[in-house]
């Protein structure tokens, strides 16, 4: 009598092109994306008295704060716009960005511990940050849509058909914030100074993006520079699409969209390099 052959519904191979996200894969493990993604959720606000009131709070005050600093004391140009919505646009988007970055830069140190015990994509991990943001950004964006329609009906803004660019800027962003993350955190794992230098590099790279102030505020010198920031298009086409104000144009987008999937192309390949050797090192 013969014995029954095993077939295995799972191989693991350390063998596969550098350019490859492993989607299909990630996509058989959607219910482990979906638990992280709870658990971040809900962990964000547990063992706090005011929950997820908090989402409003961050963005209300920072927009109140540069509401002071760099709309009344600096006087700085929101090309026309209510400052109020001015500030709250640009906070809503880059608190999306930052939260996304940061967070993907530290995948491989923060979660050395459950990849060390059982195998997942590490895609996974990433992906859950993105998607964990998207749904603060989501909550954040009932406020900023709030205060338009305030504004709209008061005549004080004037939205185009750019607006319904907007789930494609949340795309780019969130892609772009993926690809610098995933490239940020294969670095972490062999040096540990670039944790650090990321904390301040963020803050700093907040000023050299149009979030406090529009494009056409900026000296015509550095308005060329400014146009390969990738992070430029999107937030003048958001401020354009939704309060009709801004320098912007398709070119603009064209640029940013060609570099984000530049830079994501990159931070596949460095992170399918480092996810299979990164447990040495870490």
């Amino acid at each position: 009598m013969t014995e029954p052959q095993q077939t295995w519904t799972e191989t693991i191979e350390s063998s596969h092109s550098l350019f490859d996200l492993k989607l299909r894969e990630v996509w058989r493990y959607k219910d482990l994306v979906y638990m992280f993604v709870k658990r971040d959720f809900i962990s964000s606000f547990k063992q706090t008295i005011l929950g997820p009131i908090w989402f409003f709070i961050n963005p209300i005050f920072t927009t109140i704060v540069y509401l002071v600093v760099f709309g009344n004391i600096a006087n700085l140009s929101t090309d026309g716009a209510p400052k109020i919505l001015f500030y709250l646009a640009g906070v809503t988007l880059w608190n999306y960005f930052s939260s996304c970055l940061t967070g993907a830069s530290n995948v491989f140190t923060s979660n050395a511990g459950i990849f060390g015990k059982v195998y997942f994509p590490r895609l996974v991990m990433p992906l859950t940050i993105v998607i964990s943001n998207l749904m603060r950004f989501g909550v954040q964006m009932l406020l900023f849509i709030a205060v338009f329609l305030y504004y709209y009906f008061q005549g004080q803004v004037q939205p185009n058909i750019w607006i319904l660019a907007t789930p494609f800027l949340i795309l780019l962003m969130a892609a772009f914030a993926l690809g610098m993350g995933m490239i940020f955190s294969s670095l972490t794992t062999k040096y540990r100074d670039v944790q650090m230098l990321l904390g301040f590099g963020v803050s700093l790279f907040m000023y050299v993006t149009p979030v406090i102030y529009p494009l056409s505020a900026l000296p015509e010198r550095f308005k060329g520079i400014a146009y390969y920031n990738p992070l430029s298009g999107i937030f003048e086409c958001f401020k354009y699409g939704w309060m009709g104000v801004g320098e912007f144009s398709g070119t603009m987008l064209l640029i940013s969209s060609v570099i984000i999937f530049v830079l994501l192309a990159i931070g596949t390949v460095i992170f399918n390099k480092v996810e299979k050797g990164f447990m040495d090192t870490v």
